[in-house]
C-alpha cells in the first residue's frame, strides 16, 4: 500500500484557528473544558469554539447554514490555503470526504424551541438543510468548487477517521487527484448535553468549580468519570506522495496505514477484539511491525467501561512490544469531538510525528491497574525517535477506525 502525503492542515478548535497553537497547548497540558448551561438541573461541562463565522460568511450566506458546516467551511478552507493550494487539479479531480456523527444539533433545538413557543408548530424553513448530517461536506464543495465525489460518513466516533481513511483510498486508487478530508461537530446545545448526562457518560464535578470542570476528564485514571463535549472542525489536504514531490509541496507526515472493523457485538459496549482488529490491520497496511510505531493518540474517553478495553486491545494488537509504545489521550484536554474527534486527533497525530513531541495524558494522578500502558506524563514530551504513530477511534455502534501516520 502506497503512502499518501498530508500536505495541509486546518482547524477550528477550543484553542482557535491555528493547529500549532493547538499543539502548543496541548502540550503545556492547558484544558479548555469550561463549566456550561449553569441552569441545567446537573453540573456540565464543555470544551467550545470561540467563532466568529462573519469572517467566513457573510449575514446573507449564513441562511440555513448551521454552525457544525460554518466551522467545517472555515477549517476546510484553512487547510487548502496551509497546502498552498489545489494546485491546477480540476474540479472533478477533487474530493470532500467528511465525518459528522449528529448534524446540525443548534439548527434542530432552535427548531423545536421555536416551534413550541409560538404554539402554531411554526419553525424556521431552512431547518432540514441545515440540519442534515452532509451539510458540512456540501458546503465544504461549494466554497473549495470541488465537483469530484463528496461524500459524508455518520459512523458516531469514527466518522471523520474513517472520512480521512475513504480520501486516502481514493488518492490511492486515482479517483481524485486530492482529497479534502475530515469532519465537523457543533452540539453543545441544552438537549444534546442533558442527552449525554442521561447515559450517565460525562464526566463528574461539583457544581460552580470551574477547577474542577477543567481537570475532570481523567483518561486511564483510577479515579476517571467520563468524557466532556467538545465542537469544532478539523480537515486535512490529502494528495498522492508523488503528486506532493511533483510540485515541492511541504508533507506534514505520510498517511501511511489505516484499518476498519465492527465488533458486531454490542451497541454502546466495546469490545477489545474488534479494537485490536482495526488496529492489525492499520499496522499491517502501512507495513509496519508494532515496535516501529512509537505513540498512540488513544480513544481514550475516560468512562470506566472504555479505556481498560482499550488497553486490552493495544496489548492484543502489540503483544510484548505494549510497553514501547508512548499512549495519551488528547480529549482530557479538547474535550470529546464525536464525529470530528478523528480529524482533530489526526491533525494532533500528524503534528506529534512531525515536531516529534507527545502531548501528556493528562490529569492522571492515579492510573487505573486495568489500564496499565506507558502513558505520557506531564513534561516527558520529547520523542526524538519518533518514525510511526497511530491514532484510533472507537465508535458506538461498536465500529472501529484507525489510523497510521509515518514521517515524511
Amino acid at each position: 500500500m502506497s503512502a499518501v502525503a498530508v500536505t495541509g492542515l486546518g482547524v477550528v478548535s477550543p484553542y482557535g484557528e491555528d493547529p500549532q497553537a493547538l499543539f502548543a497547548a496541548l502540550l503545556r497540558g492547558e484544558s479548555a473544558v469550561r463549566p456550561i448551561f449553569p441552569e441545567l438541573a446537573k453540573p456540565a461541562a464543555a470544551a467550545t469554539v470561540a467563532f466568529d463565522e462573519s469572517r467566513w460568511f457573510t449575514r446573507l450566506q449564513l441562511a440555513g447554514v448551521d454552525r457544525v458546516s460554518q466551522m467545517a467551511v472555515a477549517a476546510a478552507d484553512l487547510a487548502v490555503k496551509d497546502a498552498g493550494g489545489l494546485h491546477g487539479a480540476a474540479p472533478e479531480r477533487v474530493g470532500v470526504f467528511g465525518g459528522c456523527g449528529m448534524g446540525g444539533a443548534v439548527a434542530l433545538e432552535a427548531a423545536y424551541r421555536s416551534g413550541m413557543a409560538t404554539g402554531a408548530g411554526r419553525v424556521p424553513p431552512l431547518t432540514v438543510p441545515a440540519f442534515m448530517p452532509n451539510a458540512p461536506a456540501s458546503h465544504v464543495a461549494m466554497r473549495q468548487q470541488a465537483q469530484g465525489p463528496v461524500f459524508t460518513y455518520s459512523v458516531a466516533c469514527a466518522s471523520s477517521a474513517v472520512a480521512i481513511a475513504e480520501a486516502a483510498k481514493a488518492v490511492q486508487r486515482g479517483e481524485v487527484d486530492v482529497a479534502i478530508a475530515g469532519g465537523s461537530e457543533a452540539l453543545i446545545v441544552p438537549g444534546v448535553v442533558m442527552a449525554w448526562q442521561a447515559m450517565q457518560t460525562l464526566a463528574a464535578f461539583p457544581a460552580g468549580d470551574a477547577q474542577a470542570a477543567a481537570t475532570a476528564v481523567r483518561p486511564f485514571a483510577a479515579d476517571r468519570s467520563g468524557f466532556a463535549l467538545g465542537e469544532g472542525a478539523a480537515f486535512l489536504v490529502l494528495e498522492s506522495e508523488a503528486r506532493a514531490k511533483a510540485r515541492g509541496a511541504r508533507a506534514h507526515a505520510l498517511l501511511a496505514g489505516w484499518g476498519h472493523s465492527c465488533d458486531a457485538t454490542h451497541l454502546t459496549k466495546p469490545e477489545a477484539a474488534g479494537q485490536a482488529r482495526a488496529l492489525r490491520m492499520a499496522l499491517q497496511g502501512a507495513g509496519l511491525a508494532p515496535a516501529e510505531v512509537g505513540y498512540c493518540n488513544a480513544h481514550g474517553t475516560a468512562t470506566k467501561i472504555g479505556d481498560p478495553i482499550e488497553r486490552d486491545a493495544l496489548a492484543l494488537a502489540w503483544g510484548g512490544d505494549l510497553d514501547r509504545l508512548k499512549v495519551s489521550s488528547t480529549k482530557a484536554l479538547h474535550g470529546h469531538l464525536l464525529g470530528a474527534a478523528g480529524a482533530l486527533e489526526a491533525v494532533i497525530t500528524v503534528l506529534a510525528l512531525a515536531k516529534r513531541q507527545l502531548p501528556p495524558n493528562a490529569h492522571c494522578d492515579a492510573p487505573d491497574a486495568a489500564c496499565a500502558l506507558n502513558l505520557v506524563r506531564p513534561g516527558a514530551v520529547d520523542a526524538p525517535d519518533l518514525e510511526a504513530a497511530v491514532s484510533s477511534s472507537f465508535a458506538f455502534g461498536g465500529s472501529n477506525a484507525v489510523l497510521v501516520f509515518r514521517r515524511a
